[in-house]
C-alpha cells in the first residue's frame, strides 16, 4: 500500500489480530450453543444444527449485492449463563473491530480496500470457498454488526417488519445541480430536472431522500422493571436476539409474518415536512412544504 505509515500498518496487525480473536469467539459460543438445547426460535424455522454458527461467521458479500445491504437471521435463544457470557465476548471483539476499521480509515483512505484483502487470507482455503460459494468480498458491517443481548429476564417479545423506515439528507440547490451534472446532462430527462433546479430560489434547502429495506422490530417486555424504572425496550434486530434463559424457557413471543409488507403499512403523518410529489426523480430530492 502506497504512503502508508508505520502506525497504519500496526493498526493492520492489530486488527488481524482481532478477527482471529472474532473467529475463536464465534466458534466458541457456537459449540457451546450445539452441545446445549438452548430453547430457540426461528422465524423461517430450521433443521440445521449449525444454523447460529453459519450465521455468526456470514462476513461475506455475495456476488452482485448492493453494498449497503446486510443478510438478516432472525431467531430468539434464550441462554444460560454461561452462553449468555459467551455472546458478550463475541460482542466485545466486534467493538473492537468496528474501532479500529474506523481508525484504519482515518489513518489511510484506502485502508479499507487493504482490510477486505488480506483478512480472508488469514484462513486456509478461504479465497477457494468464497468463489466456490459465490461470496464476493468481506462485508465489514456484518463482521462488527452486533449481537442483540437483553439486559434482564423478557416475560415477552412483540416481533413486527418495520418497512417504512427511509434516510433523509439534507442538500443545498448548489449540490443537487452537481449531482444533475454528473448524470448525462445531455439526456432529455437530466436537462428538465436541471429547469426546474433553476427555476426555485438558490436558497431554499431540499432533501435527498432514501428508503431503506425493511427492519424486524423486537418489544422487549421485561419480567421486572429495570434500575430506571423502564419496563419494556424497543429495537430492531437482524441478528439472533439473545434472552437470558428466565426458568429454562423462551419468553412468549408474538411472531411477525414470514415476509415483509409489500406496502407501506403506517399512515403517513399529518406533520410530514416533504412534498408527496418527487421533485428531482433522478436523485430522489424533495422539496420542503
Amino acid at each position: 500500500m502506497p504512503n502508508a505509515t508505520p502506525a497504519h500498518y500496526r493498526l493492520l496487525h492489530e486488527l488481524d489480530a482481532h478477527f482471529d480473536q472474532l473467529t475463536a469467539a464465534i466458534h466458541r459460543a457456537a459449540t457451546l450453543y450445539e452441545t446445549r438445547t438452548s430453547p430457540t426460535w426461528h422465524l423461517e424455522g430450521t433443521s440445521d444444527p449449525h444454523w447460529l454458527r453459519n450465521a455468526l461467521l456470514d462476513m461475506w458479500h455475495q456476488q452482485d449485492q448492493d453494498g449497503r445491504e446486510t443478510r438478516n437471521y432472525i431467531a430468539l435463544i434464550a441462554a444460560d449463563e454461561p452462553l449468555m457470557d459467551a455472546f458478550n465476548a463475541v460482542n466485545t471483539v466486534k467493538s473492537t473491530i468496528r474501532a479500529l476499521l474506523q481508525r484504519i480509515k482515518q489513518s489511510q483512505p484506502s485502508g479499507l480496500s487493504e482490510v477486505k484483502r488480506r483478512l480472508p487470507q488469514r484462513h486456509p482455503g478461504v479465497d477457494s470457498v468464497l468463489r466456490q460459494g459465490g461470496m464476493a468480498r468481506l462485508h465489514l458491517k456484518q463482521c462488527w454488526r452486533q449481537l442483540p443481548i437483553a439486559d434482564a429476564p423478557v416475560a415477552r417479545v412483540r416481533l413486527a417488519w418495520y418497512s417504512s423506515g427511509r434516510s433523509i439528507k439534507r442538500i443545498t440547490v448548489q449540490q443537487a445541480e452537481q449531482k444533475l451534472l454528473q448524470l448525462d446532462s445531455d439526456a432529455p430527462h437530466v436537462r428538465i430536472q436541471l429547469r426546474k433546479l433553476a427555476g426555485i430560489p438558490s436558497s431554499e434547502p431540499l432533501a435527498q431522500v432514501q428508503n431503506q429495506a425493511p427492519l424486524m422490530r423486537a418489544n422487549l417486555f421485561y419480567t421486572e422493571p429495570l434500575e430506571d424504572g423502564h419496563t419494556r425496550r424497543a429495537l430492531n434486530i437482524a441478528m439472533p436476539l439473545i434472552v437470558p434463559a428466565h426458568e429454562g424457557r423462551l419468553p412468549h413471543i408474538k411472531a411477525p409474518p414470514s415476509e415483509p409488507p409489500a406496502h407501506r403499512t403506517r399512515a403517513k403523518r399529518r406533520d410530514e415536512k416533504l412534498e408527496s410529489d418527487v421533485f428531482l426523480p433522478s436523485l430522489r430530492v424533495y422539496r420542503y412544504r
